[in-house]
């Protein structure tokens, strides 16, 4: 009698190992590759090119500052009421230039400079090499004053986002992306940051009121914040999308079974 139902014991083991193999296999890969993702994309931040938007600022400085003047705006400010170009005022030391959608800057006296597939560093040896021409040894500074985070995992809208807040934090971030979904974990965020090619990375808990007092609560440039997964969501990804087949061909089985069952003892 009992080799009558062995068909439905066997069908019953392949369902079941087939969705565990995969759960542990995938699983082990899944929480392996996070950081690796994170840290990856934080490199990849690092080495971006200018877009269209951002907000540049740009300072000339030399031995003598005077020969220098005519190529930072806080000099033309300082003699007109209005800023020429698409300039725009942070500080008197600090003057904003805005990439144009040519993907143009319109910098003192060298005019347009184009900025198109060309990193912050590419741009500041160009500068240098043109300031060259009329300054002995001039120094350039290049930075964005708009951040550029990227948020992944359970966030409602991924992405990279451009943040205009002077001194943002990671709850500014997390609000722009539209907050963490009901999948994410409150007290599991990654931050993985990149100053000068060293990574570093801190986990948030922001259930605790004291996240607040971490270094990684304002965010520096290219940020890259990383949200966990619940368990729940866990074994949802986890899950071998072939699940239903299994138990489709499990379901066939077991119907066969009953029928050779149904016919050996007629």
């Amino acid at each position: 009698m009992n080799y009558k139902i062995f068909p439905l014991y066997i069908a019953i083991l392949f369902a079941f190992s087939s969705c565990k193999t995969k759960e542990k296999t995938t699983g082990l890969s899944y929480l392996q590759n996070v950081e690796q993702i994170a840290t990856d994309v934080s490199i990849s931040n690092s080495k971006s090119t200018i877009q269209v938007g951002d907000q540049l600022v740009i300072f000339v400085t030399s031995k003598n500052m005077d020969v220098v003047k005519p190529f930072n705006q806080g000099y033309y400010s300082s003699q007109n009421s209005a800023t020429p170009g698409n300039a725009s005022n942070s500080s008197n030391s600090e003057k904003l230039y805005e990439v144009d959608e040519n993907g143009d800057i319109d910098f003192p006296l060298l005019g347009k400079i184009n900025t198109t597939q060309i990193s912050l560093e590419d741009l500041k040896s160009d500068l240098t090499f043109q300031i060259s021409s009329y300054v002995k040894n001039p120094t350039v500074s290049v930075r964005l004053a708009n951040f550029k985070v990227t948020l992944l995992g359970e966030v409602a809208k991924p992405g990279q986002y451009i943040l205009s807040e002077k001194n943002p934090s990671i709850l500014n971030a997390l609000g722009i992306a539209g907050d963490l979904t009901m999948y994410g974990k409150r007290n599991d965020v990654l931050i993985v940051r990149n100053i000068n090619g060293q990574i570093t990375k801190s986990r948030i808990n922001l259930i605790d009121e004291n996240f607040v007092n971490s270094p990684y609560f304002n965010l520096k440039q290219g940020d890259v914040i990383y949200v966990s997964p619940t368990e729940t969501k866990e074994r949802a990804a986890r899950q071998d999308p072939n699940t239903a087949v299994y138990i489709a061909v499990a379901g066939t089985i077991v119907g066969l079974a009953g029928i050779f069952i149904t016919i050996f003892k007629n």
